[in-house]
């Protein structure tokens, strides 16, 4: 029989919730980049996962619930990593430029 959900996305959601912070440190940018790119992910997973004629369209595996939810989770996560290092001055906001004051 085979699956119908898929738990895929949330080890790479970790991976990439890891880099965004690694990163973090030559520009605040890169996590904010990541972020949104992962609630941009999360939301067309989204899609795919209420769309009923999308049942082989997208993905062979429909991503499940968990990791549809991971995925925004750690997005909206880096973004306020991105918005705390832009605050707080702890990351230049792009490589070769000074740390905010």
């Amino acid at each position: 029989m085979a699956r119908k959900r898929s738990n895929a996305a949330i080890p790479l959601a970790i991976v990439v919730f890891l880099a965004g912070l690694i990163l973090a440190h030559y520009s605040i940018l890169i996590p904010g980049v990541l972020g949104v790119g992962l609630v941009y992910v999360a939301i067309s997973f989204l899609s795919s996962r209420l769309n009923p004629f999308s049942l082989s369209f997208y993905l062979t595996v429909k991503p499940s619930w968990l990791s549809i939810g991971t995925l925004a989770f750690v997005g909206l996560a880096l973004v306020g990593v991105a918005y705390g290092y832009y605050v707080s001055g702890l990351g230049p906001f792009a490589p070769g430029l000074p740390r905010l004051p």
